[in-house]
């Protein structure tokens, strides 16, 4: 009789409790509730064969399965496990779903470069984290997705931050994501305990197998059923395996090829009683294993495993033995035998070793001699078939000269390898590399890199430095990394001036994006105080442009023209320099410093940005350039045709924070021309986005359009909540506080006839006002509804409209439709109202597309044209009053109804709008003034107040609330206020 091959368990056995809950994550992804689990346990205890009948499952329920593995090699490539994963996709034939993925798709595109638009993306870490979830979302959307990340423990840092976005982002989507990691410490270990702390993942660990376990795992392996195994048999495997799966397949092997293990009448049995004179160990059942397969396979695993679990054959053979003429057999060998596996993930040429522990004990067994030897020889072979390192060639290389005593050529591929992945927006594996060659190469002094003046000369190690500085930069890491140029500053003050300067202009630029100004123009000092004297604009160029972004962020007096300033010797400079990228940041904040002047030389600006960005293929400049000249088309004349032109070609090109952008500033738009609907679907379709990206100031500025559409809809309460949540955000310090204070808080306060708050706001916000030229924002009301205001109460006059109707933001349409109302105003009190009339017209033109904006306006100044003569004063009222009943501004209304009444007009009365009591008020009979009088209870305010509010007498006011008192069963005003403040707060 044939006795049956004895292989790896062909059944998964021991795990039957965790394979039920994978099922049940992949169930729950199919019905759209992702989840995240995290794989855990020791080495050789199962996790990679769980998640691979986890993907059996997946494929037989119809899921797209997506799987990466890291690899030992380590933190290399940036992503690289979800490039793989993504790949396996790409490699099925399953093209991008473009329809669900929109600008996300090119930023995918540095993962798989058949999907990459141009060469433009957001390279934001955060907004690729969020293409990968539309991505498994989309795929998944018919059957579910399945995402599985393998030896997460060799993750490199920006995988382990995508994968927990993917954690915290996955609750309502029909994704399941399982990886697993080793349960030892480390980042990865850290993070699966961060996640399920959280609540945003399971924690699979997985233990040893029991007697039971394991008896059933020796028959699995023997091919025989359990009741035919004697249990000394399985005692023996558990008992030198100590439960492990992986170390009781190997030592079944070993037992049946030493002869300790046999076969005879059909059963298995023990031959001996004994143990082995040699303890069981690992390394030694691997050892033993590849010596059976002859000297020549054996020389060609102990190379492969100096290179890595995954390893290209041609170093591999190379290492081993040159003048082996056989290398295809022994290679058979170890493949037959199941000691490799080809890995077709990375090409024809590559091997990996079918568990990572069979690797790891054949690199225990070589001395120190043995393995300096061959790192020596794998570097050579390494170097002789590709000089330039790819890949994850470069660090593996690295390592090999540090075992070798090569430290100079270590530092060299070391600081390549942090380099590769500072190009590929890895700062995260960068500073990884540069920690490593820190361990590898030299004595650790605190957290920095500091090697012996042996061991690496004193250029790559200031050049290791450097290369750390820029990688803790471009992770935000600003403190830390200000802490190292403070280090190459003393350690090194012989090092090339130039080169520190654009060390400190980098970290300006990082302190710019994370929004640390002041952290900024220290850098900008510091570089300043480097630069030799005499220096002109070619030597001052990176550093006068950093500034003027610096600059322009600032509360200091002068900081717009101060930006301009620097801008324009900037130009000059990066001319000089012939740098194309420099000259593209310099005219666009020039662009941005003189719109306050000129729209006119501020789209010459932006029009030189977009021929410099063309010219040099600077995409993202590109995009910034049309972004400019459609603000200030929308600005001049609320054109939109450029901003929604920019809005295309962002997501296009896949800047997707520049999108949001964009359709934050659409959304104002929106708002404005009373388009409530459509700024609601532009506001909610981008808020969690805009916040899960950590856009701080596009949700700023969302937070703000959201208290402005709250306001122009007199909607208090939407209003009180929509400035705590501004408020909270730190919207009080930042640029957009003054058209919250204009567009929001006043307009408000108009439409609810508080002409009272309405003086103090606008007081505010006059005092607050910079000269023209230095508004960041220009419609916050200064240059446009704070003028009327003013011209209404006597306070600005003839010269004080003219200056304002010469600068250019009293030209925006926006702010024109208000001026022009003040010069109808100021031209009937002079008695001219044929010229009040005209300018009353202009003004509504302008303000034809802002309905909200144009009644009240024409309701602000209806007295004021009463008193002078001139204007169709009743036609405005009666639609106004027409115009904010319907839009449920009751107050405004009710005023220019009264303002009819008592210009001899009739007026209907107005008792349609029960429907906007809620439906427990009307339970109780509560009437509609009734409820107007309610509503405004809330600010606790006297009867006079909200006698002014509604237009009717305070005596009126005191019956409704006593009417409203004894409705809600109140025994007191303050306790009807209480009651009022807790059902709206409830609603």
């Amino acid at each position: 009789m044939t006795e049956p091959r004895v292989d790896r368990f062909s059944g998964l056995v021991g795990r039957e409790d965790e394979l039920v809950l994978l099922d049940r994550v992949l169930q729950d992804a199919r019905q759209s509730r992702g989840g995240t689990v995290c794989v855990t346990g020791e080495p050789g205890i199962g996790k990679t064969r769980l998640a691979g009948e986890a993907i059996t499952l997946a494929r037989e329920a119809g899921m797209t399965v997506l799987k990466g593995r890291c690899i030992a090699t380590g933190p290399a490539v940036p992503y690289r496990s979800l490039t793989e994963a993504l790949l396996s996709l790409a490699r099925a034939g399953g093209a991008p779903p473009t329809d669900a993925l929109g600008p996300y798709l090119p930023v995918l595109g540095r993962l798989v470069p058949e999907w990459a638009i141009g060469d433009a993306c957001d390279r934001s870490p955060i907004v690729l984290a969020e293409a990968v979830v539309r991505l498994a979302a989309a795929c998944g959307r018919e059957r579910g997705c399945l995402l599985v990340i393998d030896d997460l423990h060799d993750a490199d840092p920006e995988t382990l931050a995508v994968l927990e976005y993917l954690a915290a982002n996955l609750a309502l989507l029909p994704v399941a994501v399982v990886a697993t990691l080793r349960d030892t410490p480390g980042a990865a270990h850290s993070l699966a305990d961060t996640l399920a702390q959280r609540g945003e993942a399971g924690l699979l660990r997985l233990g040893r197998l029991g007697a039971a376990q394991v008896h059933a795992l020796t028959a699995n392996c023997l091919g025989c059923p359990p009741d035919e195994l004697p249990v000394a048999v399985s005692d023996r495997v558990l008992a030198d395996s100590s439960g492990i799966p992986f170390t009781a397949a190997e030592l079944i092997r070993g037992m049946r090829a030493e002869g300790r293990l046999v076969r005879t009448e059909g059963r298995w049995r023990l031959v001996g009683t004994s143990r082995a004179a040699i303890p069981f160990t690992l390394v030694r059942a691997v050892e033993q294993r590849a010596e059976r397969l002859g000297p020549q396979t054996l020389r060609l695993l102990s190379a492969a495993a100096v290179l890595g679990r995954s390893f290209p054959l041609s170093v591999a053979r190379r290492c081993a033995a040159p003048d082996d003429h056989e290398p295809a057999v022994s290679l058979r060998s170890a493949v037959v035998d199941g000691l490799l596996v080809p890995d077709d993930e990375r090409g024809p040429d590559w091997y990996a070793f079918e568990h990572p522990l069979t690797q790891e004990a054949l690199l225990d067994r070589l001395t120190p001699a043995d393995r300096a030897e061959l790192a020596a020889r794998a570097v050579a072979a390494m170097n002789e078939l590709d000089p330039s390192l790819p890949g994850t060639w470069c660090l593996v290389a690295a390592r090999l000269h540090g075992q070798a005593g090569d430290r100079r050529t270590a530092a060299v591929r070391y600081l390549e390898v942090a380099r590769r992945a500072l190009a590929g927006h890895g700062p995260g594996t960068a500073i990884a590399a540069l920690h490593e060659a820190r361990s590898a190469l030299g004595p650790v002094d605190g957290s920095d890199i500091h090697l012996p003046d042996d061991a690496v000369p004193a250029g790559v190690r200031r050049e290791l430095l450097e290369t750390l500085l820029l990688a803790l930069a471009d992770d935000g890491r600003l403190d830390r990394a200000t802490e190292v140029a403070q280090q190459l500053r003393r350690a090194d003050v012989e090092a090339d001036p130039g080169r520190r300067v654009e060390l400190h202009v980098r970290l300006a630029w990082a302190a710019q994006v994370a929004g640390q100004w002041d952290v900024g123009l220290e850098q900008v000092r510091a570089a300043r105080e480097l630069l030799p004297e005499g220096a002109g604009a070619r030597d001052t160029a990176g550093i006068d442009v950093v500034e003027a972004y610096l600059t322009v962020s600032t509360a200091e007096q002068g900081r717009i023209g101060r930006s301009e300033q620097l801008a324009r010797r900037a130009i000059e400079g990066a001319e000089q320099r012939g740098d194309h990228a420099l000259a593209c940041q310099a005219w666009y904040a020039m662009g941005f410093a003189t719109r306050g002047r000129s729209l006119a030389e501020s789209d010459r600006c932006f029009r030189r940005t977009l021929r410099m960005a063309a010219e040099s293929r600077q995409v993202s400049w590109h995009n910034h350039g049309l972004i400019g000249l459609g603000s200030n088309a929308w600005l001049a004349e609320a054109d939109l045709d450029g901003l929604h032109h920019a809005h295309q070609e962002a997501m296009r090109t896949g800047c997707v924070s520049l999108a949001h952008n964009v359709g934050a500033m659409l959304a104002l738009d929106a708002v404005l021309r009373a388009d409530f609907d459509r700024a609601a679907a532009l506001l909610d379709g981008s808020r969690a986005e805009t916040e899960r990206l950590q856009l701080h100031s596009v949700s700023r500025y969302a937070l703000m359009v959201g208290a402005v559409a709250a306001a122009h809809r007199a909607r208090r309460l939407q209003l009180r909540a929509a400035l705590a949540r501004f408020r909270t955000s730190g919207g009080n310090e930042s640029r957009e506080a003054p058209l919250v204070l204009g567009l929001a808080e006043l307009f408000c306060a108009l439409l609810e006839e508080d002409h009272e708050q309405a003086a103090e706001l606008a007081a505010r916000l006059a005092a607050a006002a910079p000269p023209d030229e230095e508004n960041y924002f220009h419609l916050a009301g200064s240059h446009g509804l704070v003028l009327l205001l003013s011209v209404l109460a006597g306070r600005a006059d003839w010269a004080e409209v003219e200056r304002i109707t010469a600068s250019q933001a009293g030209r925006m349409r926006w702010n024109r439709q208000f001026v022009g109302l003040a010069r109808a105003v100021l031209y009937g009190r002079e008695g001219r109202p044929a010229e009040a009339v005209a300018a009353c017209r202009a003004a509504q033109a302008d303000a034809v597309i802002f309905p909200t904006a144009r009644h009240l306006g024409l309701r602000l100044v209806a007295d004021a044209a009463v008193t002078d003569g001139w204007g169709a004063v009743r036609d405005w009222l009666t639609e106004a009053e027409t115009y904010f009943h319907h839009s449920g501004a009751d107050a405004v209304a009710a005023a220019c109804r009264s303002r009819l009444r008592s210009l001899g007009a009739p007026v209907g009365q107005r008792r349609t709008g029960t429907d906007r009591i809620p439906a427990e008020l009307v339970a109780l009979g509560v009437t509609l003034r009734e409820y107007d009088v309610f509503c405004l209870l809330v600010e606790r305010v006297g009867n006079k107040a909200v006698a002014a509010r509604l237009q009717i007498s305070p005596r009126t006011v005191e019956k409704h609330i006593a009417s409203l008192i004894g409705k809600t069963n109140s025994a007191t005003r303050a306790q009807l206020c209480d009651f009022v403040a807790d059902f709206l707060a409830a609603r």
